[in-house]
């Protein structure tokens, strides 16, 4: 039989009937419950604990050790972490002695990370021996946590049920030996026998050379796409508490987004360079070199058939397929007369100014004389950028000032009039576009908003686009997967 692999969100995570009911025991005989493999993220709100909050950048274990200004803080916050771990053990095990197990587990590697980030902060007051050396792998460790609290609990609930699950453990918490993700994959699942045991997996796993310092908190997902394509699924999955839709629910109401059904890997990544991932662009690759479908599911609607992602999908209709965009983006603008003709050499060295600092780049405009960079990232590193410029463009006249963008995004886009369409939706609504974009390849449209016309700009795109036909329960109806899923 075939199999599928699986990677479960962590606010899905943080629903145990949803997972067991949705997904792992829905309409599936015992003789099917086997020949699928889990890949877990931490539950929600962990790895902010851990690290620090995603959105609001409020400070975790990790941001608190890494600031040697505040003391022990640090600890404070790994001791508040220990607390939530115990809580959501407490939730989840009504049984004392599973409880206690299932505690003893987590207060272990605790305890190790406790002593270990210790002995490391008392190691770093001497001299020859600098922190900023080990914090990539200390943000490692500690977001490894999450996930074997997560992956372990899930295996050892279902076993519960009766279930032969396994949990798979990547973090190499007690490794002896450092390896490649790969080698990290097979060396773990060497033996496993798909047909006959369940799988649980870590989302994080340690290699040689940091998952972190090129996903950062997208780890997971490469993870997910790495054990997909070398144990050679015959379709990739990926639960979250929504659909892949034509656009935010909460902006557009839950009665007017629809979802996609269907797209292919080249939206997802438009999607990803907008910071919504469907999945991390790298950790995509990997499945379409494969010729591995991606279906993205809804835990909280089982019945319906999700989107599924393919590397040759193209609309039978040219159209758009959702409405997405970014809010507070910095525009960055250089103008210098003396460009002309010497663009090509600014661009280079406005681009290193950016990579140094690490900023993300969505689009840029260009023309005889002027550069703007459109970029995302806090406010500090980007006046950084613009103070390095300054300094290296002394003559340059740079701007800087906020701005949204709103993308409309589809497989095939060719729709005659489609700019004058759009753009004439966004002046009917009293909207200025400050700059669009529109490629060539026909997969997207970009309009720079000022910042508080992002929702009414992203209503009017979905109402002109989306909203004018009846999609009925998704844009494309994908085909119900033909392994188990």
């Amino acid at each position: 039989m075939t199999h599928t692999v699986a990677k479960i969100g962590g606010t899905s995570m943080n629903d145990y009937a949803a997972i067991k009911n949705n997904i792992i025991f829905r309409g599936k005989k015992q003789s099917d419950m086997y020949h699928r493999a889990f890949v877990v993220s931490a539950y929600g709100g962990i790895t902010d604990l851990l690290l620090e909050h995603k959105k609001s950048g409020e400070p975790g274990v990790y941001a608190l050790f890494a600031d040697a200004e505040e003391g022990n803080a640090w600890l404070y916050a790994l001791n508040k972490v220990e607390q939530e771990m115990l809580g959501i053990n407490k939730r989840l095990f009504s049984v004392v002695s599973q409880r206690k197990e299932a505690d003893a587990f987590i207060l272990n590697r605790l305890q190790d990370t406790r002593q270990c980030l210790t002995d490391l902060e008392r190691l770093c007051q001497h001299g020859h021996f600098a922190m900023d050396v080990h914090l990539l792998t200390v943000r490692e460790m500690l977001a490894s946590l999450g996930e074997a609290h997560s992956a372990w609990n899930m295996a050892f609930l279902l076993k519960n049920e009766g279930l032969n699950s396994r949990y798979v453990d990547l973090t190499g918490w007690d490794a002896e030996k450092h390896l490649s993700l790969d080698e990290r994959i097979k060396q773990e699942f060497e033996g496993i026998d798909l047909s006959k045991e369940l799988p649980v997996v870590t989302g994080y796993a340690h290699c040689v050379d940091g998952l972190m310092a090129a996903f950062d908190r997208g780890y997971s997902e490469m993870t997910f796409s790495r054990l997909a394509v070398l144990t050679q699924a015959d379709e990739a999955i990926i639960y979250k508490e929504y659909h892949l839709s034509s656009a935010d629910p909460k902006i557009v109401g839950p009665g007017n987004a629809v979802p996609i059904g269907r797209t292919n890997y080249d939206v997802a990544d438009q999607l990803a360079n907008l910071g919504m991932e469907a999945i991390h662009p790298r950790a995509a690759k990997g499945l379409r070199r494969s010729g591995i479908p991606l279906r993205v599911m809804n835990t909280y609607e089982p019945d319906h058939h999700g989107t599924l992602i393919t590397g040759d999908y193209v609309s039978e209709t040219p159209r758009v397929e959702i409405i997405a965009g970014r809010e507070n983006v910095y525009a960055l603008e250089v103008f210098d007369q003396d460009m002309v003709g010497n663009s090509a050499e600014y661009c280079r060295k406005i681009l290193s100014v950016i990579g140094r600092f690490k900023a993300t780049i969505i689009t840029v405009d260009t023309n005889a004389n002027t550069i703007t960079h459109y970029l995302a990232g806090n406010s500090k590193t980007i006046k950084r950028i613009q103070s390095t410029l300054e300094q290296d463009y002394p003559e340059c006249e740079l701007s800087l000032r906020k701005v949204s963008i709103v993308s409309a995004i589809g497989s095939d886009m060719k729709i005659p009039g489609i700019l004058a369409k759009t753009v004439s939706a966004l002046a009917n609504s009293g909207i200025s576009v400050l700059a669009m974009h529109q490629s060539m390849r026909q997969v997207d449209m970009q309009f720079v908003v000022d910042c508080e016309d992002y929702k009414r700009a992203t209503k009017s795109l979905h109402k002109c686009m989306i909203e004018i036909h009846d999609h009925g329960p998704a844009i494309c109806v994908a085909q119900t997967s033909t392994v188990a899923c």
